[in-house]
């Protein structure tokens, strides 16, 4: 993910002198890769449209407050890492049963070529389930790290953070974040380990 904090800067000093046009550029801007990494951490698309949607309310609200110089990724990212956390708690706390496992955004377009690419391929039956079997054991694996173990994963390995913009948005040292990675590397190793031995060929 690319970010031109000059850019953010000159739309947050609008958005504070009121130009209520500089919170569409904004959201136009960020609304992707937040979307994205809300979904990864709540596994479900319309929580995480919420969720996005609930951020950008509260960067409205709190306009005012925000220096000219704040760094607008790391404020809506630490936003938005607090409101999924949050959430997941709720839900854990209220269990449901879902009908149908959550869609990722952009899953439509996604599922019509892969569609088109299993075809050319021919994969198998058997390849297609191990395939999703390892992609749903992935998933599950970040989702049961702590919150701060999985907020350092998703921000490096799928927003492609430096561990500077990591740090800011976690609130810790960029040694801090490098330890994190390495405890979450550790932790997921561990769990996958039982996936790992179930699926390999006797």
């Amino acid at each position: 993910m690319s970010t031109d904090p000059a850019t953010d800067r000159a739309s947050l000093i609008e958005l504070r002198r009121g130009d209520a046009a500089s919170l569409n550029r904004l959201i136009a801007r960020w609304q992707r890769p937040l979307v994205g990494f809300a979904y990864r951490y709540v596994q479900n698309a319309a929580d995480a449209s919420d969720l996005v949607a609930e951020a950008f309310v509260r960067l409205y609200q709190r306009r005012a407050s925000l220096r000219p110089d704040t760094n607008l990724a790391a404020w809506l990212f630490t936003t938005l890492t607090n409101l999924c956390h949050n959430h997941h708690r709720w839900k854990r706390r209220h269990p449901t049963v879902a009908l149908d496992a959550p869609a990722e955004p952009g899953d439509a377009s996604r599922t019509s070529r892969a569609i088109a690419g299993l075809a050319a391929r021919e994969e198998s039956p058997d390849a297609a389930l191990v395939r999703d079997e390892s992609l749903q054991a992935v998933r599950a694996a970040i989702d049961a790290l702590p919150h701060e173990l999985r907020v350092t994963v998703l921000l490096h390995h799928y927003e492609r953070l430096p561990y500077r913009e990591i740090a800011a948005i976690t609130g810790c040292s960029e040694r801090g974040v490098e330890t994190r990675l390495y405890r979450a590397r550790r932790q997921l190793r561990r769990q996958l380990a039982a996936f790992l031995r179930e699926t390999s060929p006797c």
